[in-house]
């Protein structure tokens, strides 16, 4: 395994943590790549019986690397190429026959929540929440996040989050149905580990045919969404607008997109 994520294993439990905490836990392609094939390596592994998602120190995952992709000259790879090696993360979490917990220790933004969302239970620190910036630097929401938010919480709630990029602390999201449970940060390592100590317990066949049964009817949208996500994102990461927006968040400024009136001065 690579340095940006840990494995381990402990009684039918993988534990895989997204290590990268000096870019608070963004990824890069090959962090993305890692984690769908963990995931996917997982599903015939007749010693996994659950799976849990996290990210080490304050954060769970922060979204795409722009520093890696500016440092790359604007992308690490082709747009289909990069929205290919993410599709296949989500995928590879919702086709798992074994059930997948994620653990929301802190902020989980853009692909973050995707992954996060994707997972069958989602256990949150209170502190904690649930971010898509993709308008505030040129793209839109990836990752599935089109399909999922939206059958969770509804058009317009989904609209609000993507459209504004309004941040949604773990609180709420619970309130929404969007996660499982929020809990005081100082208890969400043994509720996440009485969920999965259950689960791996657990009947294998009957937990895999409950996870498709629900997914089946309740995600029937993912896969057009990740399409129509895939075609729009690669159009946009190749945008004008997504180099001013990468270059403002990487300058610390506020982004000036092609035709856009010019904001209004603060009149102190």
């Amino acid at each position: 395994m690579s340095e940006s994520v840990l494995i381990e294993r402990e009684r039918g439990v993988l534990r895989i943590t997204v290590d990268r905490q000096a870019r608070m836990n963004a990824i890069d392609l090959a962090t993305m790549d890692e984690l769908g094939e963990l995931v996917t390596a997982a599903h015939t592994d007749p010693e996994t019986r659950v799976i849990v998602l996290t990210g080490a120190g304050k954060a769970f995952c922060t979204g795409a690397d722009l520093a890696a992709a500016a440092a790359a000259g604007g992308n690490e790879a082709p747009p289909e190429r990069v929205m290919d090696s993410a599709n296949a993360v989500i995928r590879a979490i919702v086709a798992s026959p074994l059930p997948v917990i994620a653990r929301v220790n802190g902020p989980a933004a853009g692909v973050g929540t995707s992954i996060a969302l994707a997972a069958d239970l989602i256990y949150a620190a209170e502190t904690a929440y649930l971010l898509l910036p993709f308008t505030s630097i040129g793209l839109m929401p990836d990752g599935g996040a089109t399909a999922m938010v939206a059958a969770a919480m509804g058009r317009v709630r989904a609209a609000e989050l993507a459209l504004l990029g309004a941040r949604l602390p773990a609180p709420e999201a619970a309130a929404a149905g969007l996660i499982t449970r929020s809990l005081p940060a100082d208890q969400l390592d043994a509720e996440v580990d009485a969920v999965a100590a259950k689960l791996a317990a657990g009947p294998r066949r009957s937990l895999e045919l409950t996870k498709a049964a629900i997914n089946a009817a309740t995600l029937t949208e993912l896969d057009a969404a990740l399409d129509r996500e895939k075609t729009g994102q690669s159009e946009l990461l190749v945008s004008p607008d997504f180099l001013e927006g990468m270059t403002a968040v990487l300058t610390r400024r506020p982004p000036r997109f092609a035709g856009a009136p010019a904001p209004i001065a603060d009149p102190a």
